[in-house]
């Protein structure tokens, strides 16, 4: 498949997933995002992490700030994206969510003048946000790049969270996407297929 008809078929599935996500019930949507984290909060590969890198979660994404909270809780290190010039995107420590402020796109994310950036990535784990995930941990992400080109050199884990619903047979890839290791939805949580 040439890279045009890759990126036009990406744009094509960004539309449905959008659009079945503005058409789930609040009530729905979140039963549903209580079930996928439960399932994450409940994964070994959560267990074993130390620093848990995510996105806030705004209007129609999988909720994180459960999660954010859980962490926390649980006495890991949580950081959030700052996404930054020429497509880069750096993670800085928070303390809770009441920490950050209004960024790029109207997303939250820490304030670099106040927060600390993440130097050291052991023992970490990444959740990755998606529109849809294939079994093998493809992702059809929001079409900026940022975390395809954090995760080029990213060595630790990557969760992907999904609808089962959105889960797609086979998501159309170009050289640079970077799959996940991990898909939690509200079904199951297993590893992708292929790694």
């Amino acid at each position: 498949m040439s890279v045009n008809k890759i990126i036009e078929e990406k744009s094509m599935l960004r539309d449905h997933y959008k659009k079945m996500r503005t058409k789930m019930s609040s009530q729905y949507k979140h039963d549903l995002d209580l079930d996928i984290a439960s399932r994450f909060l409940c994964s070994e590969q959560y267990s074993k992490a130390k620093l848990l890198l995510t996105y806030v979660a705004k209007d129609t994404e999988i909720e994180t700030r459960g999660i954010i909270y859980a962490a926390l809780a649980n006495n890991k290190k949580v950081a959030v994206p700052v996404c930054e010039s020429e497509g880069k995107m750096s993670f800085y420590y928070i303390d809770g969510v009441d920490s950050l402020v209004k960024g790029k796109n109207g997303i939250l994310e820490p304030d670099p003048d106040r927060c600390t950036p993440v130097t050291d990535f052991s023992s970490s784990l990444c959740i990755v946000p998606g529109y849809s995930f294939d079994p093998a941990g493809n992702r059809l992400g929001y079409g900026g790049g940022y975390y395809d080109r954090f995760l080029r050199d990213y060595q630790g884990v990557t969760v992907g969270l999904c609808y089962s619903s959105f889960i797609k047979w086979n998501i159309p890839c170009e050289s640079h996407d970077v799959p996940v290791s991990v898909i939690a939805t509200d079904g199951y949580i297993r590893r992708a297929s292929d790694k």
